[in-house]
Formats: C-alpha cells, sequence, structure tokens
C-alpha cells in the first residue's frame, strides 16, 4: 500500500488558484490582446506596451488569414500573461472610462437641442442656468432656425444649434479649475 506522506498545514494550503482560476485569467488577457488589435491606432500608441508586445500587435493587424491572427492573438495573450499586464488594462480603462464619460455629454447635448427645438424659450431658462456666460441673442437666433429647419424637415439648423451648445459647454468645463 502506497501511503500518502503527511502535508503540514502550511503546505496544505498552499495549493495556488485552481486550473479554472488560471483558465479564466488567461481568456481575459486573450480577450485584452483582442482588444489591443481592434484599438485604433491613436489609442494603441497611448498605451504603455513593451517594444515585442506593441510589435505583435502591429503584425496581428495586418494579418488577415483568420486562423493566422488567431495564432497571433494568442501569442499576445502570452506576452500579456509573461509580463505585467495591470498597467496596460489600467491606461485602457481610463480610456473606456473617458469615451464613455464623452458618450454621456455628447447625449446630453443632444437632449437640450431636442428641449430647445420643441420647447423654445421654456428650456433656454434651464440652459442659461447651467451655463451662464452663453451668448442669449445668438442662442435664440440659432434655436428660431432650428425649429424652423426641424419644421421643413432639414438637418443644417439643428446641427449649427448643436455646434453651438457643444462649444459652450466644452469652454465651461475647460474653464472650471
Amino acid at each position: 500500500m502506497h501511503k500518502q506522506p503527511d502535508l503540514t498545514p502550511e503546505e496544505d494550503d498552499d495549493e495556488g488558484p485552481s486550473k479554472s482560476q488560471l483558465k479564466r485569467e488567461a481568456h481575459a488577457l486573450l480577450e485584452l490582446g483582442r482588444t489591443l488589435v481592434e484599438l485604433p491606432e491613436g489609442r494603441l500608441a497611448a498605451l504603455p506596451l513593451d517594444d515585442r508586445l506593441r510589435d505583435a500587435v502591429q503584425l496581428a493587424r495586418r494579418i488577415h488569414a483568420r486562423s493566422g491572427r488567431k495564432r497571433q492573438i494568442q501569442y499576445i495573450g502570452k506576452l500579456l500573461r509573461n509580463g505585467d499586464p495591470q498597467p496596460v488594462i489600467d491606461a485602457l480603462e481610463a480610456i473606456q472610462q473617458e469615451d464613455r464619460r464623452a458618450a454621456r455629454a455628447f447625449h446630453q447635448l443632444e437632449d437640450w437641442r431636442e428641449r430647445f427645438i420643441h420647447e423654445g424659450d421654456e428650456a433656454l431658462s434651464d440652459w442659461l442656468a447651467q451655463y451662464p456666460g452663453t451668448d442669449r441673442q445668438h442662442l435664440r437666433q440659432l434655436i428660431r432656425q432650428a425649429q424652423k429647419d426641424y419644421r421643413e424637415n432639414r438637418t443644417k439648423g439643428p446641427r449649427a444649434l448643436f455646434r453651438f451648445l457643444r462649444e459652450v459647454a466644452e469652454s465651461q468645463t475647460a474653464g472650471e479649475p
């Protein structure tokens, strides 16, 4: 009969992560690699990637054969596993948060434009309370033109109104401390 060696409590607790956990982590890094390959060039340049990883991502972008691209992405996942992926993950998360913030701001401005088109001067006081430095007369002209163009199914007026709202909102947030 084969006798099991006696394990001390310290040796018994030192099993490390389970096989399933290791697979989940490897899969997450593979997905991170896929994300890196699909990022726009400007965003990729802003990430803290070492030269080998950056070269591997650039190569994967040039590979169009499905199986070759898949192997290259697996290689990128391996490079991420062998290095410290946390700075890349943190930088990518910061980019994604900024994208979400920009999308929220864009949708808020679209909502303002819709309010101006449908409510007119009623929405103007709410806007001026939030953005007191706005040129009221110019905004009223843009609202009237946007309303007219909206009734005539034209887009020039609503677009001009949106551009003005975006300029005002960006100038006010840029001026904040």
